[in-house]
């Protein structure tokens, strides 16, 4: 038996969340959502995740500055975790940014779920 996939969400927006579950749960797999940066590090302080999804424009703590904070984790599984961006500025960002920043790669808004499944897969395989 496969062991089930951990993707963590980080998207303030409740549709982009409930549409990104839908996608990934068909595929079997198992999906926490938060809604900003300082979300995701207080998960990711109590589970393990094998992915993290993470919007770049979220409040209270951005994408960018939660990344840079998740790979100076002294765990080095949580710190290695791939991180996509998504993102609807992604003209405000390159890849060496988004690289600089720890991000592994990055899917832009509005989504096409087909290459955000396409993307979780190559990092997951």
């Amino acid at each position: 038996m496969t062991q089930v996939r951990k993707v963590l969400v980080a998207e303030d927006s409740s549709v982009i969340i409930n549409l990104t579950k839908n996608v990934l749960m068909f595929e079997n797999y198992h999906i926490t959502a938060v809604k900003n940066g300082k979300q995701v590090l207080e998960k990711l302080a109590k589970e393990d995740f094998d992915l993290i999804l993470m919007d770049i424009n979220m409040p209270e703590m951005d994408g960018i500055e939660c990344t840079t904070a998740i790979r100076a984790l002294e765990n080095p599984n949580k710190a290695n975790i791939p991180i996509v961006a998504i993102t609807g500025n992604y003209k405000n960002y390159t890849m060496d940014d988004f690289k600089k920043a720890g991000l592994n790669d990055y899917v832009q808004k509005p989504l096409d779920y087909d290459h955000l499944l396409a993307t979780v897969k190559k990092h997951l395989s």
